[in-house]
């Protein structure tokens, strides 16, 4: 069972993980051993509260596919239990940012003060670049 928050959880039968090869350069051990895990997580069959469910479904995000499925690879680490671990946790992570509310940008003008210190600067930026010029007789 995987805890979102304190009222929010995840069930293991809502969330597949499945053993791989791990990409990438390797030893003796490269073409033996499956340490990498793939996590597949079904938004629209798990339990999550619908406004979770909304969020999840409307992002952008590059892990969620167009069938609603998110799929996240761990292979961070040498051995499969860390991994799985990492891909809980990255889950977790994930459905939790998608649940922050950004506050809305309120355009500001800039200050009196600032504009006129940006325009003194612009006028000696100008007086500098004018005493380099080629003189001419």
């Amino acid at each position: 069972m995987l805890e979102i928050s304190n009222n929010v959880s995840l069930a293991d039968w809502e969330i597949e993980l499945s053993a791989i090869r791990a990409t990438g350069n390797g030893g003796q051990r490269v073409n033996k051993v499956a340490t990498a895990i793939h996590l597949r997580f079904d938004i629209k069959r798990s339990s999550l509260p619908a406004v979770y469910k909304e969020r999840l479904l409307a992002s952008k995000d590059s892990r969620v596919t167009k069938d609603g499925v998110v799929i996240i690879k761990a292979q961070k680490f040498r051995t499969q239990e860390m991994n799985k671990v990492d891909a809980l946790a990255r889950l977790k992570d994930f459905i939790l940012s998608m649940m922050v509310v950004q506050k809305n940008r309120r355009a500001t003008k800039p200050t009196k003060g600032s504009v006129k210190r940006r325009l003194a600067g612009k006028a000696n930026r100008k007086v500098v670049k004018q005493t380099r010029k080629k003189v001419q007789f």
